[in-house]
């Protein structure tokens, strides 16, 4: 996506997101869709012309609130010998990323799960920097980094959340703030516990991204 100066979206209570500023968005296939000003864009995973708002939320009785059960938003501290790994459970879209690329490191299923001693401090730095969510951050040589420098994106993924990049400002009429503006990831699904951020939740039916046009 071009570059673009002051693009925020607004997570509207019980409503759709509106994104302000920007003039086109991405998709995961790499597609590129011309938008409005501002355009309203689904959160509830079910319109019919995903990306966009169609007012099926209001049929549905969408609700923006968080639920019971959700991770806590807490930030956990796992300090090596040469670099310390922050982690915070409640903003993970699960992804998948870290676990993939460094297991060693980040591992499934037991606890700890983060070892940050178990592979070169660079090649951990690399893949927390592939976190779309803002869950990981991590401090080397006295200094905490936490965000990217991105150029501004917003990418929709195919059955899944909006990756945002890059600064852009999240007004949530909610309250909820992300851990950086840099980069994290929202639920348009519906289905997460932890709105508007996702949580690696599917929508109570099956969400899909198909629009009416073809574009997805």
């Amino acid at each position: 996506m071009m570059k673009e100066t002051r693009i925020s979206i607004r997570a509207n209570k019980n409503e759709p997101y509106t994104v302000e500023g920007a003039s086109r968005i991405k998709s995961s296939q790499g597609d590129i869709i011309p938008v409005d000003l501002y355009t309203n864009v689904c959160r509830c995973g079910k319109s019919r012309n995903k990306p966009f708002c169609d007012k099926t939320h209001i049929e549905y009785g969408f609700s923006s609130r968080k639920l019971e059960g959700r991770q806590p938003d807490r930030v956990d501290k796992y300090e090596g010998k040469h670099i310390t790994i922050y982690d915070n459970r409640g903003v993970c879209s699960h992804r998948g990323h870290c676990t993939d690329n460094l297991p060693t490191v980040f591992k499934q299923g037991v606890e700890p799960w983060i070892d940050p001693d178990g592979a070169d401090p660079k090649e951990i730095a690399r893949v927390i920097r592939m976190c779309p969510s803002g869950t990981l951050s991590y401090e080397w040589n006295g200094t905490r980094y936490i965000q990217w420098e991105q150029n501004p994106l917003l990418r929709f993924h195919k059955n899944g959340p909006i990756e945002v990049e890059g600064s852009i400002e999240l007004r949530d009429e909610e309250g909820s703030t992300p851990p950086t503006m840099d980069h994290y990831t929202l639920c348009r699904c519906g289905g997460s516990k932890n709105k508007p951020f996702c949580d690696g939740t599917l929508g109570i039916t099956a969400f899909v991204t198909k629009r009416k046009s073809g574009t997805k």
